[in-house]
């Protein structure tokens, strides 16, 4: 076993085991199994490597490692199996390794499925949200893997792949680095890309994350919030931009996801990343918030961030307008488009004064009209609206449109909008388009300036904004259109001519030579 590790070792490690499961399911759903696995075997690689460590000091004293090993930050339970007599037929610890050493006899599925039970059930509130737990909606011993044989043939393969050397993620090879949550992000990255026209719900692309982390100015003490986090990159990343900005870790993060698979991945992702001051609510966020405070209204946030789902059918509309925490009185959204139903909501937990907030949206959100023209009015009115951002094209996951980001604020110095097209400026994938660290770096500046750069930027004024009718489709006030060069006639016919000229002297060069070759006409 070599003692060194690198991230591109491990990530090429978990794709590699995803062949296990091509040509059998869709990665849609595979993908659940193997972020589970990444998950299960690193909680056991940091539990065996605390437990080794205690066994060389205190071999002699098995009483004592029991008791230490139980205040460990995820305690893994020991199983014992009796049969329908009550007698014990089988006794293991609930780790990888057991689950590895077993892997040849039936019942791997339902091996895998106890462990993650019992895990659940010995790390309390840690994996559940109320009634919800982590693992629910994920089980190993299911018929999508095919009949009882294949299905314990595939699973033995899997348990092979994480056993291999490259995927040891023990904390005395790991150390400090952060390969464990850079591996499960690669893998959710992955998962999006192939993921089709559902990939973008669970996870936003990092250098957008990057982008909305560095534009909300996150500081220590802070609690953030998104309320439809999907695996919880944005959220992180926010978190992230905290501690390389102060080296604290003093703020707390806050999320809300509707679909239960991915407030699972959220759970994780938190958990491998070492984000313990951490509250992930499962459940819908328009029809029923859950971060409420002690009075049961809805918890006010330093920073929200979201990149909630574009255009939503069926959003929560027929309930809205008698929402019980009037997030809706400055209208109601279209009943087939819940843009600004995330946007309101987001609002209304801002803090008075400080609060601030990043919001990806559609560009149809900038100038539709009827009730969300409305809504846009009374926002710019009350002067909350501080930037409009045009991004590229096919930058997010399932969908090529291009798309922008809003930035509000609960306190602003003045009137003014800044209005910044960025959207020609990225670095061009084969499937995907990629802002750069310069593509970020120069909105950053820009927005931080609050200054016009011509055919980039605008400053806009509540007046001109008026004037356009509270219209905020972007080329209203950044004019990129660049003048064609004038085309001079004469030199265009000049060099035609030489053309002309040369083509003849290569024709008569030509015809000499096919004589030489016995082709004379």
């Amino acid at each position: 076993m070599t003692d060194t590790i690198n991230q591109e070792t491990i990530n090429k490690a978990l794709w590699d085991a995803c062949d296990t499961f091509r040509g059998t399911i869709s990665s849609d759903t595979y993908k659940d199994f193997i972020l589970t696995m990444l998950f299960l075997k690193y909680i056991s690689d940091v539990w065996q490597d605390h437990y080794d460590k205690y066994q060389e000091e205190y071999g002699d004293e098995p009483e004592l490692i029991v008791e230490m090993m139980k205040n460990e930050r995820f305690v893994i339970p020991e199983i014992i199996i009796k049969n329908d007599k009550g007698i014990e037929i089988d006794r293991f610890m609930a780790t990888f390794y057991s689950l590895y050493e077993r892997r040849h006899e039936p019942g791997n599925g339902e091996r895998i499925d106890i462990c993650l039970h019992e895990i659940e059930e010995a790390n309390g509130t840690k994996l559940r949200d109320g009634n919800k737990s982590v693992f629910q909606d994920i089980s190993f011993n299911t018929d999508k893997l095919g009949e009882e044989k294949d299905k314990n043939i595939i699973l033995r393969y899997l348990l092979e792949d994480f056993a291999k050397d490259d995927l040891n993620l023990k904390p005395s090879r790991v150390g400090t680095l952060d390969i464990i949550g850079n591996a499960y992000e690669y893998l959710i990255s992955k998962f999006a890309s192939g993921g089709g026209k559902q990939a973008g719900e669970f996870y936003t692309p990092p250098a957008v994350s990057d982008l909305i982390a560095e534009l909300v100015e996150p500081e220590e003490g802070m609690e953030v919030c998104d309320p439809a986090c999907g695996s919880g990159s944005l959220l992180m990343k926010v978190g992230r931009k905290v501690r390389e900005n102060t080296g604290s870790k003093k703020y707390a993060l806050y999320g809300q996801e509707a679909i239960g698979s991915t407030w699972s991945l959220a759970k994780m992702n938190m958990f491998l990343h070492g984000e313990d001051n951490h509250k992930i609510e499962w459940g819908d966020t328009i029809r029923n918030p859950k971060l409420l405070d002690k009075n049961g209204n809805l918890k006010l946030f330093d920073i929200v961030v979201a990149n909630p789902p574009f255009s939503l059918d069926k959003w929560g509309h027929e309930g809205a307008a008698d929402d019980k925490f009037d997030r809706f009185r400055r209208g109601v959204p279209p009943r087939t488009k819940g843009d600004y139903a995330f946007i309101l909501h987001m609002i209304e937990t801002l803090k008075p004064k400080v609060g601030r907030m990043g919001v990806v949206v559609p560009h149809g959100v900038l100038f539709r009209g009827a009730a969300e023209g409305k809504i846009r009015t009374k926002l710019i009115e009350e002067n909350l609206l501080d930037a409009v951002i045009g991004l590229p094209e096919k930058l997010f996951y399932g969908t090529g449109i291009p798309a922008a980001v809003l930035i509000f604020k609960k306190h602003k110095g003045n009137e003014k909008v800044l209005f910044i097209d960025a959207s020609r400026e990225f670095k061009a994938g084969k499937n995907q388009n990629l802002l750069t660290p310069e593509n970020i770096d120069k909105i950053i500046a820009t927005y931080q300036s609050r200054e016009t750069v011509d055919k980039y930027s605008y400053l806009a004024t509540f007046d001109e904004i008026k004037e356009n009718d509270f219209n905020l489709n972007i080329p209203r006030y950044v004019d990129t259109f660049e003048e064609e060069e004038e085309i001079d006639l004469v030199v265009v016919r000049q060099e035609r001519e030489a053309l002309k000229s040369k083509l003849t002297e290569l024709e008569i060069e030509m015809d000499v030579y096919l004589k030489e070759l016995g082709y004379a006409s």
